[in-house]
């Protein structure tokens, strides 16, 4: 069997084109893109009222004292005054909330794409560096379907009509004008190109100072309990600086492009007044041409300035979606080219035939693993910490997969079989497992929110989870806070005990599920525990190999190897591997 690709490699890091994000995400959204573009035509050609009326008041109304041309010039201007206010709020109120909505979607698709990745993504990945990477990273869309790109097409519509009415007034003193704003142009190109490496790796660091503060606030009472305080405060100083330099670094860039305007166009302002003043003096130009050359300069070169405003922002935007992009390429847990054979219905037979494992290349952590699990056998696990018995019972729950050797389930390849199919049929008991936070019902029904009353109060008594929910004020719906804080080890493994229950699987992993449990508690989950286990084919790690006993075959794992396997008696027969470790336990 080939080695299975690292998620992380499936697929080159490419940059978002601007072809891929108009097919992708303007396209789809043409209406309200075509409907801002209406609007802001609209506003920019009302805008350019003023400047035409200004000419006819000082060359024409002014000097012919013409009271009627006065009245439906002032009728104009306040016409296209309100048609620009109206259009205005039309353009934030329809792409404002369009633009949202696309985020939400964004953020449920990235969601939903990481929920599909291998759980070798998150073993290499902060919890906290996702959380950023859906939340904050699809945020620059706005800017594409917003107000952003259609004020950019707006901007250079209105810049090109007025460019048309410059050259009409003086094509002497546009000529002029145009050689500062190509100048500026080129700038602005280079420096966006320099800008946007800068945004993704913003994006990069952000994404792991979140993440370290997500684990900071998850593990408090560990940084309380080690006085570790002024550690994690460094740590953190550190990340917020690192995040800090890179903004310095595009603000530099930013403030290049905005000085270079500044500058460039505060030439050719210079420039006009030099050449339009003396224009007037040999009457080649009237003083009302003169006024609305002005006036229309202003409404080129101010969209042309806020075009680097946009520009940072359209460049922020394809940053935070190039890093998105890395996400949708990843090739997902349960790859339907791949995973072509659907479960219905199984008996629970699994065997391991020569597998290999390693969650590094080049360093196998299991190695020629084979064995089978009957129907409704159980298997325990046994050996030394990181000898690789939690890495058997994860392939067996599918959620690894071997990098050679075939994990069998019922005579088929688990590595061809539909996850959803498979894990529809597998119930998980972890060492330290996962509580949602609130109420107890809740999380026990998590796995079937469908189960009527009668079968969760049945699981809540195979449990034993009625023990101590009796002595609360809300039972059942007491809320338990985040991880289940507010309970003891033992009674939040009751409760994942009893979600086990519920879940009614067919193959049953139970990770040290009696760990947390004291004497007392551990003798009424024992007898649950025997219950849930019959007829279900069950795989058992346990330190406390008293829990173990009544297994169908024991394997003693050593080294990621297979040291002994039998019974409880066969291995005590043999004084071997198991021998020594059971004497050793009962003698403490």
């Amino acid at each position: 069997m080939s080695t299975k690709p690292n998620p992380k490699e499936t697929k080159p890091k490419n940059k978002v084109s601007i072809t891929k994000v108009f097919k992708t995400i303007i396209w789809p959204h043409r209406k309200i893109v075509l409907v801002g573009l209406v609007l802001i035509v609209i506003s920019r050609l009302a805008g350019l009222v003023l400047p035409g009326a200004s000419k006819f008041l000082l060359d024409d109304v002014i000097p012919n004292k013409d009271l009627d041309m006065l009245k439906l010039l002032l009728g104009a201007v306040g016409g296209a005054i309100f048609l620009q206010a109206t259009t205005s709020f039309l353009l934030t109120r329809i792409l404002s909330v369009e633009a949202q909505r696309l985020i939400a979607t964004l953020r449920a698709r990235v969601q939903q794409k990481i929920l599909q990745l291998p759980i070798r993504f998150f073993d290499n990945t902060k919890s906290g560096n996702l959380v950023s990477r859906i939340m904050t990273d699809v945020e620059g869309v706005r800017n594409l379907v917003g107000t952003g790109l259609v004020q950019l097409i707006g901007g250079l519509l209105t810049a090109l009509i007025s460019l048309v009415i410059l050259i009409s007034i003086s094509p002497k003193m546009t000529l002029f004008v145009l050689v500062p704003i190509t100048i500026f142009g080129v700038v602005s190109l280079k420096a966006f190109g320099y800008i946007r490496p800068i945004f993704k790796e913003r994006g990069k660091i952000n994404a792991e100072v979140t993440g370290r503060l997500t684990e900071t606030l998850n593990g408090v009472r560990v940084i309380k309990g080690f006085n570790a305080e002024g550690f994690e405060i460094k740590v953190f100083e550190e990340g917020v600086d690192k995040l800090f330099r890179n903004v310095q670094k595009s603000l530099t860039s930013t403030s290049l492009v905005t000085s270079s305007a500044t500058f460039l166009l505060g030439i050719a302002s210079a420039g006009i007044m030099g050449i339009g003043g003396y224009m007037i003096m040999y009457n080649d130009l009237t003083v009302g041409d003169f006024l609305a050359f002005t006036l229309y300069l202003g409404f080129m070169i101010a969209p042309i300035v806020q075009m680097s405003n946009i520009g940072s922002q359209l460049t922020e935007a394809f940053a935070g979606l190039d890093r998105t992009e890395e996400i949708m390429n990843m090739q997902i847990e349960d790859d339907p080219d791949e995973r072509t054979k659907a479960l219905e219905k199984i008996d629970g037979y699994i065997q391991f035939d020569n597998v290999t494992f390693g969650y590094e290349e080049g360093k196998e952590v299991l190695h020629g693993i084979s064995f089978e699990a009957k129907p409704g056998s159980v298997t325990a696990l046994v050996g030394s910490s990181g000898s690789g018995k939690t890495t058997i019972a994860s392939l067996a729950a599918s959620f690894l997969s071997p990098d050679s050797g075939t994990v069998w389930i019922d005579g088929t390849d688990l590595s061809q079989v539909q996850l959803k199919s498979y894990r529809s049929k597998l119930g998980v008991v972890l060492q330290d497992d996962f509580l949602f936070e609130g109420t107890i019902r809740e999380n026990i029904l998590f796995p079937r929110p469908e189960a009527t009353e009668a079968q969760l109060l049945e699981a809540v008594k195979a449990a034993y989870v009625d023990e101590f929910t009796d002595r609360f004020e809300e039972g059942l719906d007491t809320v338990i806070g985040e991880r289940g804080v507010k309970l003891s080890g033992g009674q939040r493994q009751r409760i994942a005990i009893a979600r086990a229950i519920l879940a009614d699987p067919k193959i049953l992993i139970l990770d040290e599920a009696t760990s947390n449990l004291d004497t007392e508690s551990e003798a009424l989950i024992q007898k649950s525990l025997q219950e849930l286990m019959n007829g279900r084919t069950t795989f058992v790690i346990a330190h406390r190999l008293s829990t173990i006993r009544r297994a169908d075959q024991i394997l003693v794992i050593e080294q990621g190897k297979i040291a002994e396997q039998g019974t409880h008696d066969e291995l005590i027969a043999k004084e071997g591997r198991y021998h020594n470790l059971y004497t050793y336990q009962a003698r403490i």
